[in-house]
């Protein structure tokens, strides 16, 4: 193991008083008898649980029942090589006392996480946050929306296995209630069932809605620079936390105001724990197919009754996709961004899969003989 300079409190040696003091101190950052569970096989050894509330420059700060620790990042608990085994904000720990410093024991098996493709050339994940049972997607009213970003974000938030909410914010500059609902319903098309809420910090609209959505358990938000992810964090935590600046005239784009993942307790009685994170210019998926396929359900569902099993929804006979977007049932903009997230899924996971690499090269070529069997068949018998 590897420790970390901290001076520490006094640690009982005993599984009693660990998992006994632990509700007290760690009920208000989630915990509960399930972790506990996780956690009872260290209880006896010296450890107590933790959860870690930020990580960087090598050390992750963990809040415990017994107070604040800090321990090195680097123990050897992880897989090496992969950055998704790494510690994250949100994941539940083990730590112990050692020598004057405090050590990371184990990392507890996490619930829930939300990943994405990390912002390089390698084909590597990264960890967001761990453990949220709310993934708030915050999408400024200030500049146009992007339903296809928003579609993106979702499909990371249901594949984490939290539950997504979109928060509309700075709605007060949107005064046309008409307008506003009109928002509110292309956002809905975006996001089939998913909550979409309107919420305004200047004026405190839809505030009390938020609250309540998120009240107990785990939320993460996200959403680009300026999307006022860390005006919602103060309001949610009822005082000036994190730092605001305001975002540009001419984009509606902030610049990077909150530059960690901070987990934060939200004030009682609702209780719960709030995690802001940067703000993301690059919404890459990682393994997603299950994410997309629950944000453009409709379309999972048209699929069932294509002709062939494998259909690609782009120039194949009967298939239902096609039809439904050939008669207005389903917006030709959707099918767009299924096929564009699904084909960057399947790139992303090619880089390391040969097999996928093959499969996906043969149906290519199948897709490609088929368009110009089409196209033959449009020009009719060549005399």
């Amino acid at each position: 193991m590897i420790k970390a300079s901290r001076n520490t409190s006094s640690v009982s040696d005993t599984s009693a008083s660990a998992t006994s003091a632990a509700p007290h101190g760690l009920a208000r950052y989630g915990w509960d008898e399930g972790w506990a569970a996780e956690f009872a096989p260290y209880a006896g050894q010296g450890s107590q649980p933790g959860r870690v509330v930020r990580v960087g420059r090598g050390l992750c700060d963990v809040v415990t029942s017994a107070g604040p620790v800090r321990a090195d990042t680097d123990t050897g608990l992880t897989a090496p090589g992969d950055p998704t085994r790494a510690v994250c904000t949100g994941d539940w720990v083990a730590v112990e006392p050692a020598a004057g410093a405090w050590c990371l024991r184990a990392l507890l098996p996490r619930r829930t996480e939300i990943l994405r493709s990390a912002s390089s050339k390698r084909s590597d994940g990264q960890v967001l946050a761990a453990n949220v049972d709310h993934v708030v997607v915050a999408v400024s009213l200030a500049v146009e929306l992007d339903l296809s970003r928003i579609e993106r974000f979702l499909s990371l938030a249901w594949e984490s296995g939290g539950r997504p909410l979109v928060v509309l914010t700075k709605a007060d500059l949107v005064p046309d209630p008409a307008t506003l609902a009109h928002l509110v319903t292309d956002t809905e098309s975006a996001a089939p069932g998913v909550p979409v809420l309107t919420v305004s910090a200047a004026t405190g609209d839809g505030v009390d809605m938020l609250t309540a959505a998120v009240r107990g358990g785990t939320s993460a938000l996200l959403g680009q620079s300026g999307a006022g992810k860390s005006t919602l964090a103060n309001v949610l935590l009822g005082a000036e936390i994190q730092e605001v600046r305001a975002a540009r005239d001419s984009d509606g784009k902030g610049r990077h105001t909150t530059t960690t993942r901070d987990l934060l307790p939200l004030p009682l009685p609702g209780g719960g724990a709030l995690i802001d994170t940067p703000g993301l210019r690059g919404v890459g998926l990682w393994d997603a197919k299950g994410g997309v396929a629950q944000v453009f359900a409709e379309i999972e569902e048209l699929a069932r009754d294509c002709r062939f099993h494998d259909c690609a929804h782009t120039a194949e006979p009967g298939c239902a996709v096609l039809a439904a977007t050939a008669d207005g049932t389903l917006p030709e903009r959707r099918l767009d961004s299924y096929r564009k997230l699904l084909r960057e899924n399947e790139r992303l996971l090619a880089r390391t899969d040969a097999r996928l690499r093959a499969e996906l090269g043969r149906r290519g070529r199948q897709q490609q003989a088929l368009g110009r069997h089409m196209m033959e068949r449009k020009r009719g018998p060549q005399r």
